[in-house]
């Protein structure tokens, strides 16, 4: 807060209204101001401000085409808690995990099964013998254990002589798995063409299972476990039901404080029942025993009560608890929240803080409940049932109920008869991380490219016409001065850097360009969802100087990969063209090398008469023409492009 208000003197100005769920504040003009601007726009920007991002699109197993599947060997990194648990809960997860598996191995795919166990997950099952023979019970195929990370005894497509499906060693056991080791990731997916991610409980980490592999696999998609899973993430953080509640567990308010704020910021009331209601109470100047305040975390408290009074969103903290002495460890007492005796150490939430909360959701339409109703002396107290229980009842008024965390999810398992009628996610620690407004690293590593829907009609004045596509097009100078001369052709350029996206397009607005247009994406991913919806044929598709990574073998970089090869392969028309130049001629040599690997036979070298060849086969000149802004630098410091056109052949057709 700096020179305006500091922290003390925001807390003398707390004090409490007349209503029984909420607890206001009053500030002094200049504050309130200074919160408004500060406080409400930038910590609430995430989910407030709609700007947040960090659940793109994704390839799912689901779109993806099955006869693409065949005879292709796919690692799937599967959730071991929920396939390897005998008995409780995880059955109710388990059809989608299972079905991952099944519908690959169904689809003529060569299946090669990862994850990590302990004794944790399952006493019996420990040594990668015992886990196949508990898998292939449940599969109803032979699972085969077989050792091709840390020996290279048998490789992956061998290993299929043995049983319908493989299974890797205990990741545990590897310390490149939570290292991300690229040389781990790389003996994790040798031999592998596509990478299925089903393990969405660990999607907060950077594992080399969930993100590593990903760099070496031409594909890279979302099991159906997965996108169910991100789908109820979806849901459960949407704001478009009112009035919306989230009932708050657990303690660590200084960790959580960003993901609070977003949690301030769409819904219409807060309910603290875990640790963390201490801090609060702490903010609104009530008197808390030292020892249940955490250190350090007064700011953040008071920032979210802040934030909440200019919202106008209620928060509602207990009122009174059940405590425990010491001294007399049979006995438990009622104390008020604000009055709990000394050597008495709150155990559970009190009778009247239930009724007052019973009040507050019976209003609502959509309940969030996100961490355990649990103290650090508490072992066992009955907040959680009673709470599952209320939640229970809601549910049968049509309130929409999420519920977060495994404490709370097993509450809810024991107190209702079906949890099908709620939205349960069982990993609070991924809930908590993306209402940080953090992207989710096991998410962002999968290919971005379903759905991809885009209105050509309002793209260009005739979106019939033939299709040149620029991937990678920079700040357009190509394709601007493409459009500006060809207006038989309509120019799409796709690329991944949105401020010059945004400034291509104020171009195309000012100039009145209605046959150019750009959209920010990484079309490695995105470019088959993209194109195969244009009601045009694609004629030309250009790749001029991709920025190579010489610190990866070949020279490989990562926007120019056999996903992209194969759709532009696809979608191009007969006798359609494929343009590539480089200023590097090892650049240029792999781009070439890569069409004609992947190019399914499609793609061919064209030397037309009308074009100047070098001694080295390269174009002498550019054939339309018209330079983009590092061919006219590259030219202006006298150092040669190298240059190649390719043709799809219409035999292929």
């Amino acid at each position: 807060m700096g020179h305006l208000v500091n922290l003390l003197q925001l807390q003398t100005t707390l004090f409490f209204s007349n209503s029984p769920t909420c607890s206001s504040i009053a500030l002094k003009p200049h504050t309130f101001e200074y919160l408004k601007a500060n406080i409400l726009t930038s910590k609430c920007k995430a989910f407030g401000g709609g700007e947040m991002d960090a659940l793109p699109h994704l390839q799912a197993l689901r779109k993806f085409p099955r006869k693409e599947l065949v005879a292709k060997v796919v690692l799937v990194r599967f959730d071991s808690t929920l396939l390897l648990q005998e008995q409780g809960e995880e059955h109710r997860f388990q059809p989608n995990a299972l079905f991952t598996i099944k519908y690959l191995h169904q689809s003529g795919a060569k299946v090669v099964l990862v994850s990590d166990w302990s004794v944790k997950t399952n006493p019996r099952l420990f040594v990668a013998q015992s886990v196949a023979e508990f898998l292939s019970s449940l599969l109803e195929y032979k699972v085969v254990p077989v050792q091709c990370i840390s020996q290279n005894v048998v490789s992956k497509r061998e290993g299929f002589e043995k049983g319908d499906i493989l299974l890797l060693e205990n990741l545990s056991e590897f310390r490149g798995e939570v290292a991300n080791c690229s040389k781990f990731s790389q003996a994790l997916s040798s031999g592998v063409d596509i990478f299925v991610n089903d393990y969405f409980s660990r999607s907060h980490k950077i594992l080399a299972s969930t993100c590593g592999v990903a760099h070496f696999c031409y594909a890279n998609l979302a099991g159906f476990h997965f996108e169910e899973s991100l789908s109820q993430l979806r849901r459960a953080t949407e704001s478009n039901t009112k009035p919306h509640v989230a009932i708050i567990g657990g303690g660590n308010l200084f960790d959580k404080a960003a993901a609070l704020h977003s949690l301030t910021s769409r819904c219409d009331g807060l309910v603290f029942v875990g640790m963390m209601s201490f801090q609060i109470m702490h903010a609104l100047g009530l008197p808390v025993p030292l020892n249940l305040v955490e250190h350090g975390v007064l700011k953040e408290a008071l920032d979210i009560v802040q934030v909440a009074h200019i919202r106008n969103v209620q928060i509602l903290y207990p009122k009174d608890f059940w405590c425990k002495n010491d001294h007399l460890p049979k006995q438990l007492e009622i104390f008020p929240a604000h009055r709990i005796l000394d050597g008495w150490v709150p155990v559970d939430i009190g009778p009247a803080s239930f009724v007052e909360m019973k009040s507050m959701l019976s209003r609502c339409k959509k309940v969030t409940w996100i961490g355990p109703v649990k103290f650090r002396t508490s072992n066992c107290t009955k907040g959680a049932s009673e709470l599952a229980q209320m939640l229970n009842q809601l549910s049968q008024s049509n309130c929409n109920i999420t519920v977060v965390g495994n404490k709370a999810c097993e509450a809810m398992v024991k107190e209702s008869n079906s949890t099908f009628n709620f939205t349960m996610i069982k990993d609070a620690s991924v809930v908590w991380e993306f209402l940080k407004g953090r992207k989710l690293p096991g998410v962002m590593a999968l290919d971005r490219a379903y759905p991809f829907d885009i209105d050509w009609s309002d793209a260009y004045s005739d979106p019939a016409q033939p299709l040149v596509v620029d991937i990678g097009s920079g700040n357009g100078m190509f394709l601007l001065g493409m459009a500006k001369t060809r207006k038989d052709l309509n120019f799409l350029g796709l690329e991944i850097n949105k401020k010059l996206v945004k400034r291509c397009l104020d171009s195309v607005h000012w100039r009145g360009i209605r046959n150019g247009y750009f959209i920010a994406t990484n079309a490695t991913s995105t470019f088959r969802s993209i194109i195969s919806s244009y009601p045009g044929k694609l004629v030309l598709v250009s790749i001029q100087c991709p920025n190579p990574d010489f610190n990866k073998p070949d020279h490989r970089w990562s926007m120019l990969q056999r996903s992209l090869v194969e759709a532009v392969a696809d979608l191009l028309t007969a006798n359609g063209k494929v343009f590539l130049q480089s200023d590097i001629e090892a650049v240029s040599l792999r781009m070439k090398e890569q069409f004609q690997r992947y190019g399914k036979g499609k793609l061919t070298v064209v030397h037309e008469q009308s074009f100047a060849i070098t001694n080295s086969g390269w174009l002498k000149d550019n054939p339309f023409g018209v330079r983009s802004d590092w061919e006219q630098h590259v030219l202006a410091r006298g150092d040669p492009m190298y240059r190649l056109m390719l043709c799809k052949s219409t035999t292929t057709e």
